[in-house]
């Protein structure tokens, strides 16, 4: 692929990785690296809500800035949520500690779609834009790339039907059999919300995009095919034009990695569950991977995080490189920060070109 890189960020092994050229080494990068294990997160956290550092953009583009000024990373992902673009114009849709998003009033009808029209993001989420722009700053002057990022349409809709988290996804599976006509209005207008929302961060500076898909893994390759690809196609489809990386990535979805690299990103991301040779097999050969050390595993002593560290390195290079090394989900907050760092290093000694 084509990848447009400005002249602050020439030389980045994220970016050329992601443009299937040769990089320095192998780049890294861990999702939910911003925070969670930090004590510097810690300490700006203290007292404050999730929400209060979102809407904050110096505060957003600070927590960003935390694990690539420790770790040493080659790209950040910037510090936001996925429910941040509904919850700016849905009245009660709220980010409680220990349950995640929490809607108070469940979207189930045709009539709720309308409550996700219109969204601008210049109007409706103005902290997101300068918050990316402010992170841009210091990211340039290291040669990082900022990741945007977004929900996919139904991992997003998945919150909003439920009301927050399930187990079962009992409403989600019912409206999408029973009233088709709704569920497809609501995927569409998530899909356009996603799309406006990518294509923001990307204008303030963003250098890439991951959708993501956390719940897609609870579908069958049919309902995925029939009832999620043609809203995540709609999103990629929509952002081509940028010639930018563009990622998708959800968990416990190995059997579903051929239908998402269908929906047209650059890198498929792969959890732990699955092979990397399985993985190059249903992705085909044209797509980056992206992953996939266990996160429990930084939970061990550092012989086993060694072991599996260049072993997945191995996977990567049998099943035909262009590979972006990172954990299968997300750092685990009780991680020692400095094993994370100890990763960093470990991947670029054991695949440096120089």
């Amino acid at each position: 692929m084509a990848v447009k890189i400005r002249d602050a960020l020439v030389g980045s092994p994220f970016l050329a990785a992601c443009a299937g050229e040769k990089p320095i080494h192998t780049p890294v990068w861990f999702m939910r690296q911003a925070g969670r294990s930090l004590p510097e997160y810690r300490a700006l956290r203290a007292g404050k809500r999730f929400d209060d550092l979102i809407l904050d953009p110096a505060l957003a583009a600070e927590v960003t800035l935390q694990p690539v000024r420790r770790h040493g990373i080659d790209a950040a992902i910037f510090f936001s949520d996925i429910i941040t673009s509904p919850q700016a114009i849905v009245p009660g849709i709220s980010i409680e500690p220990g349950r995640g998003p929490v809607i108070e009033q469940p979207f189930r009808t045709l009539a709720d779609v309308d409550r996700l029209r219109p969204f601008t993001p210049e109007v409706h989420v103005p902290y997101v834009i300068e918050a990316v722009q402010k992170a841009c700053v210091e990211l340039d002057s290291l040669g990082v790339p900022l990741i945007g990022f977004a929900g996919a349409p139904f991992t997003v809709a998945t919150y909003l039907i439920e009301g927050g988290k399930s187990k079962e996804f009992a409403h989600v599976k019912t409206m999408m059999r029973a009233d088709p006509e709704t569920w497809f209005a609501l995927l569409d207008a998530l899909a356009d919300m996603s799309i406006a929302t990518l294509r923001a961060q990307v204008g303030a500076g963003a250098s890439a995009i991951q959708l993501f898909d956390s719940w897609a893994g609870i579908l069958s390759d049919a309902d995925y095919r029939t009832y999620v690809l043609p809203s995540s196609t709609k999103v990629f489809s929509a952002l081509s034009d940028l010639e930018i990386p563009r990622f998708h990535f959800g968990v416990g979805t190995g059997e579903l990695l051929g239908a998402m690299a269908e929906a047209g990103p650059d890198i498929v991301g792969v959890d732990w569950r699955t092979p990397l040779a399985a993985a190059r097999l249903r992705v085909g050969p044209d797509k980056g991977l992206q992953g996939n050390l266990d996160p429990v595993t930084l939970l061990g002593p550092w012989e086993a995080i060694e072991s599996e560290v260049l072993r997945i390195l191995s996977d990567a290079d049998a099943a035909g490189g262009r590979h972006i090394f990172n954990i299968g989900h997300g750092v685990l907050p009780e991680t020692d920060p400095t094993v994370i760092t100890r990763v960093v290093d470990l991947v670029h000694r054991s695949t440096s070109a120089l």
